[in-house]
């Protein structure tokens, strides 16, 4: 049966009843980016030209067999898929259990951060369909993460002329399917920017992984720039270069 959906929605913040729901959405809305980081992984034409070579070994060494070229292929393929797994996989296991693993403690009760959940009625039933944290930061703890990422910063003026100051991150923005489209992601993101501006901050930061295009797009049309680029996703190095997954950061002056 389909789900009739009322496509009115609100936004508040984050109650404990609201957990089982809210860590489901979260996990589903990390692991949802494994397909596009393979698919386009795949499609980058360095990775194109090994399957290429790599199927071309095994038609050759299985004596002209062409199921040994798909084998070969297809175990290239395999390894790119587990990389872009893998680096999903731990980050999520990494966030439930640090911050996610007690929301209320890692954000409510500090003024400095804030959670909160979109709700929407579903089938006469009041459903979350978008989370979306804020953890404040100093400048100091910036500054060390900085000279840790690997990569250059891009021509950005927030990089080059940091201002002292706190600033809030954006953490875990994550929108339920049928609720895309509709700017839900652009009005918690609204929030966000409120709640900092409330708190004094000096900015609004954000950490995307590059196969992430819409969400990149979003935060632009948003005034958000790219400051820096990395390949720090803090999982196995060589992992990362396989997927050819990097770490995009995103900042707004507020």
């Amino acid at each position: 049966m389909a789900q009739k959906i009322n496509f009115e929605f609100s936004i508040q913040k984050y109650g404990p009843s609201e957990e089982r729901e809210v860590i489901s959405l979260f996990r589903d809305g990390i692991l949802e980016h494994v397909y596009p980081a393979f698919f386009k992984a795949m499609s980058n034409l360095d990775h194109v030209g090994i399957t290429l070579s790599i199927s071309m070994a095994g038609y050759v060494l299985g004596g002209s067999s062409y199921f040994q070229a798909l084998f070969f292929g297809f175990a290239w393929a395999s390894l790119i898929y587990s990389c872009c797994h893998e680096i999903y996989n731990s980050y999520m296991l990494r966030r439930l259990s640090t911050d996610m693993a007690d929301i209320e403690s890692s954000y409510l009760d500090n003024p400095d951060n804030g959670f909160w959940v979109a709700e929407a009625d579903v089938n006469g039933q009041t459903r979350v369909v978008g989370i979306m944290g804020v953890m404040g930061r100093s400048e100091e703890e910036h500054g060390e993460r900085f000279d840790d990422w690997n990569g250059g910063v891009s021509g950005s003026e927030i990089a080059q002329d940091a201002v002292d100051g706190s600033f809030g991150e954006v953490r875990h923005l994550v929108v339920a399917f049928p609720w895309r489209r509709m700017q839900l992601g652009s009005q918690l993101t609204r929030k966000a920017l409120e709640f900092c501006k409330e708190r004094g901050f000096t900015r609004l930061a954000v950490d995307l992984s590059s196969p992430q295009t819409a969400a990149i797009s979003m935060y632009r049309k948003l005034g958000f720039v790219q400051t820096a680029s990395h390949g720090n996703t803090h999982g196995n190095k060589w992992f990362s270069k396989l997927a050819r997954i990097n770490a995009v950061h995103m900042e707004k002056t507020i």
